[in-house]
């Protein structure tokens, strides 16, 4: 498998000539940013039947191969009975 290429960041540096303030104000969150953290969040109706509709068939499918390995386990230990 190939190696995953690094991506380089890219380090911003602040002259020395700056002062704590500029460099404070700088990174203040913008605005709009806190203007979004005010805005209720409004939870929405979620029909879950259809979000997961697809982890049923899934389920069955688990489930009956579960049951197909543990009869294969079964006949399995009765032919190394009568074997050995």
């Amino acid at each position: 498998m190939a190696k995953k290429a690094q991506k380089r960041r890219s380090q911003t540096r602040v002259p020395a000539s700056r002062s704590t303030a500029t460099v404070a104000a700088a990174v203040a969150p913008s605005r709009p940013a806190a203007a979004a953290a005010e805005r209720p969040v409004v939870p929405r109706a979620v029909d879950l039947a259809n979000e997961y509709r697809y982890v049923y068939g899934d389920l069955k499918r688990i489930g009956l191969l579960a049951l197909g390995m543990f009869a294969l386990l079964i006949v399995l230990a009765l032919a190394a009975q009568y074997v050995f």
